[in-house]
């Protein structure tokens, strides 16, 4: 069988209880449909279950784990075609500093190989608003062709700024170019770096934004919309964020409220390692905070949010943390595993 949940399934005896843990996630054998390069460095893969199985159904911003086969790592790609047809769409950017992901799939992968895929997942989702502004930089305009389609259907008024190094590299530009003047192009060759004071320097009480990009984009987009009504910036990043200050790592007790164990947190080792020793296996992929897949729930105490996941309204909440990087400010946090 290609097609199922990933099951992890974990009995842990403590005293005289027995807590069995399950996790569940959608996981399947998917064939390479169609490969094609859409822009100087970037492939296109249209992905269709083996089997003839349905595919999940997923919304705009949302992102599967590509699982290559030997040693490339499993990567996080976001989903770029419609949301109502049988197969999956990516986009891949080669990476000159790949540990083996993007390489493998420009030098071996072909049309009518069998990869495995799990997810889709989405935390980066489409919010209703009346109005957006979509901000792209380079391989971070793949979630936003699925936004721009979902605002189109919905009726919003939007409009799209869209940056590259040059033309040639900017992927889809022939599917962008159907939006009319809602699509400004702006190889960074021609024009230079893309205008944020002139789009973000006027905050909205309607407008959201939405960007996704690299990493100076991102930083430059933040800082720009700082004035924003809370919650209007919504952000996606394929690396995770640079801290804001020193970071210090101290140790802590972490409480599963299941399974009434205790575990002890050094400061040299992160929580999901600790949790994996004890027997709990919680589905995780990035392990540096990027692809939100380790999110657990916290029921008491306050974590130390490290993720490049959550909103910062979302950190405030203190209601769940990604036990892949982030730790705990408290003595003691009490999880719901």
């Amino acid at each position: 069988m290609t097609t199922d949940p990933a099951e992890h399934i974990d009995t842990l005896q403590h005293k005289t209880t027995s807590t069995t843990v399950m996790a569940r996630e959608f996981e399947a054998d998917v064939r390479v449909e169609e490969k094609r390069e859409v822009a100087e460095g970037v492939v296109m893969l249209s992905l269709r279950s083996v089997g003839g199985h349905s595919l999940p159904s997923w919304t705009a911003g949302a992102h599967i784990d590509l699982i290559l086969p030997g040693d490339a790592p499993t990567r996080q790609y976001s989903l770029c075609g419609s949301t109502v047809e049988h197969t999956y769409r990516i986009g891949i950017l080669r990476d000159p500093n790949s540990r083996g992901g993007s390489s493998y799939v420009y030098d071996k992968l072909q049309t009518g190989d069998v990869i495995r895929i799990r997810g889709p997942r989405n935390h980066f989702a489409l919010n209703d608003s009346p109005r957006y502004i979509f901000i792209a930089g380079g391989i971070g305009i793949t979630p936003i062709l699925a936004m721009i389609t979902e605002a189109q259907k919905a009726g919003a008024e939007w409009q799209l700024v869209y940056g590259g190094r040059m033309r040639s590299s900017m992927a889809f530009l022939d599917e962008l170019a159907v939006y009319g003047d809602r699509v400004s192009i702006q190889p960074q060759d021609e024009v230079g770096l893309l205008d944020l004071d002139s789009l973000l320097d006027n905050p909205q009480s309607d407008t959201l934004v939405y960007c996704c990009g690299p990493e100076p984009l991102l930083a430059a987009v933040e800082q720009r919309c700082t004035a924003w009504p809370s919650g209007s910036l919504h952000l996606e990043r394929f690396a995770p964020k640079a801290p804001a200050g020193p970071i210090t790592n101290v140790t802590f007790e972490v409480v599963l409220a299941q399974s009434d164990l205790t575990l002890h947190v050094p400061a040299d080792r992160p929580v999901l390692d600790v949790l994996e020793d004890a027997g709990i296996h919680i589905l995780s992929s990035c392990r540096e905070g990027t692809c939100g897949t380790c999110e657990v729930k916290v029921l008491e105490g306050e974590p130390d949010h490290r993720d490049s996941v959550l909103t910062e309204e979302e950190q405030k909440a203190n209601d769940c943390m990604m036990v892949c990087v982030s730790r705990s400010r408290s003595k003691r946090l009490v999880l719901d595993l």
